[in-house]
């Protein structure tokens, strides 16, 4: 056992120097950050911020993952921030009309309306061999207009349905939260056994058993610091302490999509396209198909993150989908790991790499800087994400592992 983990942080350190670094630089990045944003300002490291911070960049860490799923193909999705407008419009629309549709229905008329969006778009860039950039640029045009469109009349629109709103801002209670926290690593242990034991029987290589008992102890550990910092009380004058229910549900699609993306026939052909279309093709693979239906998953997780968004404002407005929604959503999967030469990425970037914005951000926000200052730090630290990814690459491709 000892020489089945030695053997496999002797490859680990092969990985890291041919330029497999994986998360370990925005692991790192995180730690830088949270230093420093802690040592200008003690707040930064709170109870009430760190909670905050799971709401406030839960809206962007949705759509990221479905454009994590663009980049692995080595395309660009640059309408998503108008289609999670698009979506969050006729959310509000329906379900604050006179006559309000029920939640449910709301809701599948946003999603299914955005999927139909996402494959329009990638029907085009399939069949038409238009360029992704130039058909998502149109898009994001477009849906703007269809935006303005569907809002303009009504201004503000506010949003008082109960389960809407509280997607983004209801609680767990304490024990609620820590029921999930046992039933969710309980789920990750059997995963993780079932697996290993299945893998054994075919005689296929594994992980060493304690770097998998390792893995279990981080996620419970990890887990544990979450919930017991979210139960904490966090008002002045009423209690509020509990995990945000959003934060339950961004895990939830986050295990959906990274199942999705490693362990089924579909996540492999994105993989295979994204890293060699033209042998993708030959080897069988429907590459077309593929694409419409990346567009497509895109598309319906901007819906959900358009959701999320006008549920924690309470209200849908003219300029929904706009702002550094765009910029935000692709930045958080570039600097969460995800390479933009396509092939390489995992949905877990996406959440990480939001994660970094948020902090940032928030940071920032606690020192009173400008949002200028924002957009510069967090244009320098997208742009070292990507030299890193290019550096990384050569790095590989030196080694001769692609």
């Amino acid at each position: 056992m000892a020489l089945a983990v030695r053997e496999y942080v002797r490859g680990y350190l092969g990985r890291l120097r041919s330029g497999e670094l994986g998360t370990l630089p925005i692991v790192l990045g995180l730690v830088v950050i949270s230093v420093v944003f802690q040592n200008l300002n003690q707040n930064f490291l709170t109870a009430q911020n760190l909670a905050n911070l799971l709401v406030q960049g839960s809206g962007v860490a949705v759509i990221a993952m479905g454009i994590v799923f663009v980049l692995i193909l080595g395309e660009i999705d640059l309408s998503v921030g108008y289609v999670s407008g698009v979506g969050a419009a006729i959310l509000a629309l329906t379900v604050s009309s006179q006559q309000p549709w029920p939640w449910e229905l709301s809701v599948a008329a946003a999603v299914t309306a955005c999927a139909l969006i996402g494959a329009l778009q990638g029907t085009i860039v399939a069949l038409m061999r238009i360029p992704s950039f130039v058909v998502t640029l149109a898009g994001l045009l477009g849906w703007n207009g269809v935006v303005l469109l569907l809002v303009a009349d009504r201004g503000t629109i506010p949003i008082d349905n109960p389960v809407i709103v509280g997607v983004a801002n209801s609680l767990l209670t304490p024990d609620q939260g820590w029921l999930v926290l046992v039933v969710g690593v309980a789920l990750y242990v059997a995963f993780l056994s079932g697996t290993y034991i299945v893998r054994r029987r075919r005689q296929l290589a594994v992980d060493p058993l304690p770097l998998l008992v390792f893995r279990a102890a981080l996620v419970a550990g990890l887990g544990t610091v979450v919930v017991y910092v979210c139960n904490q009380n966090r008002g002045l004058l009423v209690p509020i302490q509990g995990v945000p229910v959003i934060t339950v549900l961004i895990i939830v699609m986050l295990v959906v999509l990274t199942i999705v993306a490693g362990r089924t026939k579909f996540g492999r052909h994105v993989y295979a396209v994204g890293g060699n279309a033209e042998a993708a093709r030959r080897a069988g693979i429907n590459v077309a198909g593929v694409r419409i239906a990346v567009f497509t998953i895109c598309s319906v997780m901007a819906a959900l993150g358009g959701i999320v968004l006008a549920s924690r404002l309470r209200s849908v407005d003219t300029g929904v989908g706009g702002g550094n929604i765009l910029l935000y959503s692709i930045a958080s999967a570039v600097i969460g790991g995800t390479s933009l030469f396509g092939g390489r990425g995992k949905v877990v970037h996406a959440l990480l790499g939001a994660t970094v914005i948020q902090a940032i951000d928030n940071g920032m926000g606690l020192l009173s800087l400008s949002a200028g200052a924002k957009f510069a730090v967090t244009g320098l630290v997208l742009f070292l994400a990507a030299a890193v990814d290019a550096l990384s690459r050569r790095g590989r491709t030196a080694a001769g592992i692609g």
